[in-house]
């Protein structure tokens, strides 16, 4: 379950389900996938008309949705193939495309890091784009089991689990392996769990995945990718030989490699998400107020931890602690992580440099308290949160105050 603007009691949550496909159902999703396709590509290349006419002419002219909807509606009356797809997935390609694309201008006006922006809305091809088609609360329905989309298109779920709520909109993707899925999005319920009167602070690092003031509810690194290493080398390997020229098909060989290592990718994915959010699930049990490192990882992609923080997925595993909090309203609390490794806990003095990552104990020039530096950045979280720190291993009965900080 992935939630959705989540806030006390309010907001969507998605719950996703397994799709068993028929030959017939995964030609006709195929062909709804490629009628929406072309509607995609036709809106990337009417905005870039448009981009252009403005900069030759000066002009101001528009590409919005209402511009985009009057184009879908002249193609579908002059166009019989697209006309026997339903207009449902094919409006919702172009609400997608409204939103990639103000997003990308939205960034460009903010003058944003080009390695921050969201790049303009690009074309989809056959052979590179996987199937995803969005279907609104009158494009499908649930019937004995089973979906129901429009065009008479019918799929098996498998219902691993009960829908909360009814829900409102669904979409239907394709991964990499070949899979189908379904997506629901549904009124997010509230699930209060019992007051522990405990509080936690977590610090994200790379030799630890997360670091807390309780050594209980560590997360040490799992190494997923590590151990999987061997063998996506020898995929890799295997692609490079098979690999066609430019221009030609690509061998049943080289499918298969790719279809194997996209299969390898696929499990240390799964992998660290079940990591990430069985740890979630033990903290946010355990504790009513968690205050996290607001920390972004993003940066670490260019610096020579790159690969063990990939492995470590900080980013999926913070996106699961928050997620899981607000679904059983427990107050998460975000803290800037700037000099969180040069203030010391005890007494609030901060060094005059930045700490080495060679350097793992922290030792305070002010009042000599010495202790390991991620558990002292995860103590300055609490005291950055307005608690206080000592003491926070034991529990305080339910109902109690929160202990503030001096």
């Amino acid at each position: 379950m992935t939630q959705v603007g989540v806030g006390t009691g309010v907001g969507h949550a998605r719950y996703t389900y397994r799709l068993r496909v028929s030959s017939a159902a995964r030609t006709a999703l195929m062909a709804e996938w490629g009628r929406c396709r072309w509607v995609w590509n036709e809106c990337v290349a009417k905005s870039r008309a448009a981009h252009l006419h403005n900069r030759a002419t000066g002009e101001k002219a528009t590409c919005g949705p209402a511009q985009l909807d009057r184009m879908l509606t002249e193609a579908r009356a002059r166009t019989p193939w697209l006309r026997e797809g339903s207009s449902v997935p094919q409006q919702q390609v172009i609400r997608d495309f409204g939103r990639s694309r103000a997003k990308a201008h939205k960034d460009i006006t903010a003058r944003l890091p080009m390695a921050r922006r969201a790049g303009m809305p690009m074309w989809k091809t056959r052979r590179d784009a996987l199937a995803s088609l969005n279907y609104t609360k009158r494009g499908f329905r649930l019937r004995d089991g089973r979906l129901h989309l429009a065009g008479g298109i019918v799929v098996t779920v498998v219902w691993s689990r009960e829908l909360p709520g009814e829900p409102s909109s669904v979409r239907v993707y394709q991964d990499s392996l070949g899979h189908w899925y379904c997506s629901f999005v549904v009124p997010a319920q509230l699930q209060p769990l019992p007051e522990t009167g405990r509080v936690l602070g977590v610090d994200w690092g790379v030799r630890e995945t997360a670091t807390t003031t309780s050594d209980a509810h560590d997360l040490p690194h799992p190494g997923h990718g590590g151990k999987a290493r061997v063998r996506l080398a020898r995929y890799d390997r295997m692609m490079a030989r098979r690999r066609p020229k430019k221009g030609e098909a690509a061998s049943k060989g080289y499918r298969e490699a790719r279809r194997l290592r996209a299969k390898a990718h696929k499990k240390v994915a799964r992998q660290r998400a079940d990591t990430g959010r069985k740890w979630a699930n033990k903290v946010v049990r355990d504790h009513d107020v968690i205050v996290v490192e607001d920390f972004r990882p993003r940066f670490l992609a260019k610096s020579t931890m790159a690969r063990k923080a990939a492995d470590a997925a900080i980013g999926a595993t913070k996106a699961a602690l928050t997620e899981m909090g607000r679904k059983h309203g427990r107050d998460i609390r975000l803290v800037h992580p700037a000099y969180t490794t040069m203030d010391c806990a005890q007494c609030g003095a901060r060094a005059k440099h930045a700490l080495p990552l060679g350097e793992r104990t922290y030792t305070c020039t002010a009042c000599g308290t010495t202790s390991p530096r991620d558990k002292n950045s995860a103590r300055v979280m609490l005291v950055r949160a307005g608690l206080n720190p000592a003491g926070v291993e034991g529990g305080r009965r339910p109902g109690a105050l929160l202990q503030e900080a001096a």
